[in-house]
Parts: C-alpha cells; structure tokens; sequence
C-alpha cells in the first residue's frame, strides 16, 4: 500500500547542479524597469500561470502513525531510528512518488525503493548516514539532475547564492581541464588582482604556490579563494606561450558577473559583434547585454552579431527571457510534465536592430539548462545559426522542496519542448549544431579561435 505524505512546494529551479555550480531560478526582477515579460500559460490547474512562482504552503508535513519508529537494535551498540530521519524519508520518497516528471521512476520499482529504504533506516543510522542514504535514493533514479541537499548543504548552497560574487580571491571564473593539469579562465573581473596582473581571458592556471591546481584524481582544488591581503604565487600559461609565474594579492571580489564584448571585422570587412554569456543567474545580465549591444552600435550599425553560449549554465528565468526577448518573441515553446503542459510566452524588445540581426549562437559541452534552451529556440525558429559541439542535454525543470529538518530535494517535473518540432527531446539529443567545430578553450585565443572563424566566414557568406 502506499504511504501518502503532504508536501511543500517552494519555487522552481532548472540547474545543472549534479555537475555544475550554477542554477537556474525563477524570480522577481529587481526594481529595474524589466525589458521583457515571460508568461507561463498552464493547459491545466495544478501548476499556477505566473513566471515568478511564490507559493504559500497549504500542507505542513506530518509522520503518519504507520512510519512511527520501532528500532531493531539496542542504543549502546548502534545508533537507534530517528523519530526525524523517518519523517524526512517519508516526505522524500513521497514528493516524488507524487511529482518525479517520469511516472516510470526511469524503470525504477519506486514501492520497492520505499520498503528497502524504510527497513534500512529502521534499523538505525546516524544523521550523517542518514543523509548519504537519501542522496543515494534520490541517484537511483538515474537522471542526473534531480539531488538531495542535507541542510548543511542546502545552508552552504544559500550563502553562496546570497553573497554571489562577494568573497576573497583574484577574481577570475575558470572551467577545469583535467587532461592538460589546468583550469582556464573564463572570465576576468574587471579592477581586479588578475586583471591588474595582466591575466586574460583564455590564460591558464597551472599551480598556486607550487601545489598543482588539478590533484591526482583530476578534481579541481580550491585554492585561488584565501583571506583579504594574501599572497599567492601563480604558474600559469597563454595559450601558445611559456609558463610563467606571477604573484597577486588577494582582495575582496564584488559586482555583476562580466559580459565581455567587441567588435570583430570579418575578412569581407563586416562589423560583427561579439558577446560573451557565461550566466543568466546574475540579475545584472539582461541589462549587461543589453548595453554591450548599445556600445557596439554607436560607431555605426552592426551587420551580425555572436552569441558565446559555450560556458552559459543557466541561470534566473527573467534574465533568460529578457534577454532571449532581444533577439526573439511571441510563443517559443513549452515546458511538459505528467500533467499536461503550459507554454513559454516571450514579449520581444528591440535594441540596436537585435530582433532582426543577423545571428550565429556558439555551444559547447558546457552550455546548460537555460543557456542549452536559450540556444537551442533560436536554432529551432531559424532565428540563429549555431556553430560548435552538440550539448550534454540538461532542460529539466527541476522543483526545490524543503523537508523537515532543513534539508532539500530538488526533483525533476518539468522538461522543454520547442516551439516548432515539438517531438524533439532536448533532454536526450542535447542542441545539436548546424555545424560542428571543436576547439580547446586553453589552446586558442579571440582571434585564433576556428569556431569564432567559422561564424565569420557564415556570415560573409550570407549578407551581401
């Protein structure tokens, strides 16, 4: 028989945070002027019709009489059943009994999964295996995406979602790259140690004070973060050059996440703009594109325009859609689940000629969630011509429900169809380029990059 438990709903999410740092979150625009409406319209009731989710709790979560806790061992030998762990297991097991967006559990015996996890936890854990236990549970299904957050966890995920970019380091972001020992920057802050120490974008770290930044399993080491006024020593390398060393300070690290920008004359001498976007979870990154559209257009109009989606991992919904606004608008596709559907309604804003430029959108293996679904409409309303590799597939929209003690579950219930070839799963095929280009972030430079290269020669040949 199954055991009903009430849940709480909280906000939605769609995020990579099984592989990545980043999330993706529905939310209010802060009091600037907003560039652009989003409008989820639901094809059933469940699911409320607003773009920005704040839902009042109608349950509070109770341990019904047929989960009270009977250990099976004595106290003095090992740790006896939480009154608590069987609450929270309850309510796990029956969020998503009740929401996993795949009602075959992936092929999984979800009543099985409650009975062997029921016994388990009857015949006594500690809260620390109690926690490896859920997250367990929660990796069966197999997807990838939906994770359990213990509440020091969820506690850490918090503060770091609250403080953003505010912290000690030399303030750069950088993606690993195991198989060459390094992590590469991505980005550059603008004022800051790195900046101020001649680091760019596409440089290379190797080492922090001779410790090599990848260890010997091929996992990143944090050690560029350190208290206000240290010193580190860096090895590092540009792309074709020798390794070096340099010695930075660190200082606190604040403001919106940069989105670097130029413009690039193509070989028929074209002004193609270039735009770089490695996030929409920064409330800052409609506006930033908007104004860099702005600047590039002042000495005259543009004649196409890039969008570096390569290292986009998603973000804020209202940054994905005012942005996505600038370049497209009306019914762009929807977001599906085992009740039904409701669809993503974009109201479109015109800056610098963005609506009708000219656009090539770049991917890679680490474009994401709302950066993978921000692409990938513009490739499928043939607004965009995209240029890369094929992306992991990751378009789940995920739930974030609070337990009991503070810990969290982040369940997979919705995914995202497009809006004109609705049968294409994303989730399985991933956005698959109209033209494949491969290159290493490390290895190549603007002006070197063959992918930057084949979108210039595509629009050269295509604007007369």
């Amino acid at each position: 028989m199954r055991r009903i438990f009430p849940i709480l709903l909280v906000f939605l999410i769609l995020t990579t945070l099984s592989c990545r740092a980043a999330a993706n979150v529905f939310q209010p625009r802060s009091s600037a002027t907003p560039t652009a409406t989003i409008t989820l319209t639901p094809t059933y009731t469940p699911l409320p019709p607003t773009p920005t989710p704040t839902f009042t709790p109608t349950f509070t979560p109770t341990l019904p009489p047929t989960l009270t806790p009977t250990p099976t061992a004595s106290p003095t030998t090992r740790p006896t059943a939480s009154a608590i762990h069987f609450k929270v297991f309850g309510e796990l097991w029956q969020i998503v009994d009740k929401n996993y967006l795949y009602a075959d559990f992936n092929g999984l015996d979800w009543d099985s999964i409650y009975e062997e996890y029921r016994q388990r936890i009857a015949a006594g854990i500690s809260d620390e295996e109690f926690y490896q236990l859920m997250t367990e549970m929660i990796q069966r299904l197999g997807d990838d995406h939906s994770t359990f957050l213990s509440p020091q966890q969820a506690q850490e995920l918090d503060i770091q979602f609250d403080q953003g970019f505010d912290y000690v380091g030399i303030g750069v972001t950088t993606v690993s790259v195991p198989e060459r020992q390094r992590i590469t920057i991505i980005l550059v802050f603008p004022n800051s140690p790195a900046e101020e120490a001649g680091l760019q974008i596409h440089d290379s770290i190797l080492a922090v004070d001779g410790m090599p930044i990848i260890d010997e399993a091929g996992v990143h080491r944090n050690l560029l973060r350190g208290t206000d006024g240290s010193t580190l020593t860096l090895t590092v390398q540009s792309p074709g050059g020798e390794i070096r060393q340099l010695t930075l300070t660190r200082r606190q690290i604040t403001g919106a996440t940069p989105v670097p920008y130029q413009v690039i004359t193509s070989k028929a001498g074209k002004r193609i703009g270039y735009i770089l976007m490695t996030t929409f979870h920064d409330d800052q990154t409609n506006e930033n594109v908007r104004a860099a559209m702005e600047a590039m257009s002042l000495q005259g109009r543009l004649d196409a325009l890039i969008l570096d989606n390569r290292f986009n991992t998603g973000g804020i919904s209202t940054e994905f859609s005012g942005t996505l606004a600038y370049f497209a608008s009306g019914n762009l596709g929807a977001f599906v689940n085992r009740e039904g559907s409701y669809s993503l309604v974009v109201t479109g804003k015109n800056i610098a000629g963005s609506q009708n430029i000219p656009l090539v959108v770049l991917v890679g293996r680490d474009t994401a969630s709302f950066g993978e679904i921000f692409s990938g409409i513009l490739k499928d309303i043939e607004r965009a011509f995209v240029i890369g590799e094929t992306t992991d597939g990751n378009v789940e929209l995920l739930y974030i429900y609070p337990l009991s003690d503070g810990s969290r579950a982040w369940i997979a219930h919705d995914s995202f169809r497009p809006p004109r070839n609705r049968d294409q799963n994303w989730e399985q095929t991933g956005i698959i380029p109209d033209l494949t280009v491969v290159s290493n972030w490390d290895e190549i430079t603007l002006q070197t990059d063959p992918v930057i290269q084949a979108a210039l020669d595509h629009f050269d040949s295509i604007i007369q």
